[in-house]
């Protein structure tokens, strides 16, 4: 699936320099709904209108390349997406860094909303002009790779080897 779905999204999106993926345990589990993440917490608003849900090959190994350019046209302009019953993949525009980091933020954005979802009280979502703004503000690619640098330097600390 990763050999045919990266080169599809690169080539049906050239903007984006780097793309993650993973079949995560809370990706997983929200995109088993088929839905958006909702912009109940300022983190989650990062992604608020600015990913989408993938339909197509939805549950099936991709393993055709007719079906891989299927999902990687559908990813347009996001930096995020939830492949329905798969997994996430996250996008950077400018860095290796910043797709990382929104990988890492939709992981923890699809975790609480599982959390608020199990719990008994309704939530309060953001309004949309407020998600808005912290998008604007929060949801940018230096924020994105500005976000992952103490990752990336605890990395460097504990893995000295990683870049011989």
């Amino acid at each position: 699936m990763k050999a045919l779905l990266r080169p599809a999204i690169h080539e049906a999106n050239p903007d984006i320099v780097a793309s993650c993926h993973a079949h995560t345990v809370h990706g997983a589990a929200w995109a088993a709904m088929g839905r958006l993440l909702p912009p109940n917490t300022q983190d989650a608003c990062v992604f608020f209108e600015n990913h989408t849900v993938i339909e197509e090959e939805a549950g099936a190994i991709v393993v055709e390349v007719d079906a891989g350019k299927a999902v990687g046209s559908k990813f347009g302009n996001n930096k995020a997406v939830v492949h329905q019953n798969h997994g996430l993949f996250s996008a950077g525009t400018h860095s290796i860094d910043e797709a990382a980091w929104w990988f890492i933020a939709l992981e923890h954005a699809c975790r609480v909303q599982l959390l608020i979802e199990a719990s008994a009280t309704p939530p309060k979502p953001v309004a949309p002009d407020a998600a808005r703004h912290t998008r604007h503000h929060f949801g940018t690619p230096y924020m994105g790779w500005l976000n992952f640098q103490p990752i990336y330097e605890s990395l460097i600390r504990q893995q000295p080897d990683l870049l011989v």
